[in-house]
């Protein structure tokens, strides 16, 4: 087959974040599929497509990509951040599993970008600097009871946690019962950052403690970083440094 995808990631929002392979790849699509905001940070040119669409049709999008490759065109899928992270990579080898036989020979590539957390973790220092783990802590695909799962043992693990999609407006208790177990399994003084809007003009970065930190502080545009034990702040003239060692001090190991 002539026809490609690529499945894209565009970053936490800063043009200057996307890497310099991607912006080569959509200079050679000749169609974007993906999440209308998504979509809008490409700039429309001729002979190019841009097919935007609303939330939660991942697996429509990609079947429609997958469709329009395997009819020759150069499809770009994209999303935010890093399209294997909580994003569009998933859900076009969903549907390519279970699509027609001849789509398993469209030549298809990951194109990685930089994730939210890994952003945020930057602007702030190295709080994701030994060991940690993502929780998406969006109930719409999994039963809210294994999120609850997967907090507990995270928090008991002692890693570091970075949660995506913290607090929607349609689902702003999942949030409130997230700080409750963090707060039955961790010490009030647990350090957290709520990092909004990384890279772009609004970003704001917020260090608290568990003890301190409420639902509000977070939205679904911002990614929460939540400390190991070990964490620790460095204060300075300016923003402080937030980051995690990495090593465990020998009386803490098992």
């Amino acid at each position: 087959m002539s026809g490609w995808v690529k499945i894209a990631g565009l970053g936490p929002g800063n043009e200057a974040l996307v890497t310099p392979e991607v912006t080569a790849v959509l200079a050679d699509a000749t169609d974007v599929v993906g999440y209308i905001p998504y979509v809008a940070r490409v700039a429309e040119r001729d002979g190019l497509t841009l097919h935007a669409s609303d939330n939660r049709v991942e697996i429509d999008r990609s079947q429609h990509a997958l469709q329009m490759a395997a009819e020759g065109k150069r499809v770009v899928v994209v999303s935010s951040g890093d399209p294997g992270v909580f994003a569009m990579a998933a859900a076009v080898f969903e549907a390519l599993e279970s699509g027609p036989d001849d789509w398993r020979d469209i030549q298809i590539e990951v194109l990685p970008g930089i994730t939210s957390m890994l952003a945020a973790s930057a602007r702030a220092g190295a709080p994701l600097g030994h060991d940690f783990c993502a929780i998406n802590l969006s109930d719409n695909l999994k039963p809210w009871s294994l999120i609850e799962k997967r907090l507990r043992l995270a928090a008991q693990g002692d890693f570091a946690m970075a949660f995506y999609n913290p607090r929607s407006k349609s689902r702003p208790e999942g949030f409130v019962r997230t700080l409750e177990i963090l707060r039955e399994e961790c010490e009030p003084e647990r350090l957290i950052l709520f990092a909004r809007a990384v890279s772009r003009e609004d970003e704001a970065l917020r260090i608290s403690t568990l003890a301190e930190a409420t639902p509000d502080m977070a939205d679904m545009q911002t990614v929460v970083i939540v400390g190991s034990s070990l964490t620790r702040v460095i204060e300075r003239d300016g923003a402080p440094i937030i980051y995690t060692p990495r090593f465990t001090p020998a009386k803490d190991q098992v």
